[in-house]
């Protein structure tokens, strides 16, 4: 857990994928790129594989993956996909403006 200040909103997410694949890594590094170009450190990421634990993925609903769910500030949000489009990920997820916005394409 992070420890923040009474002011501090930490977002907290948690991503489905299957598997060890292509599709699933390229979702976590887009996530975490997202993460620190919006939240300058101030978030979280469970990455959980539904291969392993389908438990979690039942628990959560997750019909299929890559799936990222923002648990926290709510109301909760979910994108599905490897969240590749950065700026249509980042509205969807409602992340804040970034300072200084990643450039599209790379």
């Amino acid at each position: 857990m992070l420890e923040t200040g009474p002011d501090v909103t930490i977002y907290s997410f948690r991503l489905y994928v299957a598997g060890n694949t292509e599709r699933s890594q390229t979702a976590e590094v887009n996530l975490r790129f997202l993460c620190e170009a919006h939240l300058s450190g101030m978030y979280e990421v469970e990455v959980i594989d539904a291969v392993e634990r389908p438990e979690l993925a039942e628990e959560g609903r997750i019909l299929a993956t890559p799936t990222v769910v923002r648990l926290t500030p709510p109301p909760q949000r979910r994108v599905i996909g490897d969240l590749s489009d950065h700026g249509r990920a980042a509205i969807a997820l409602g992340l804040p403006a970034a300072d200084a916005s990643p450039s599209e394409g790379q």
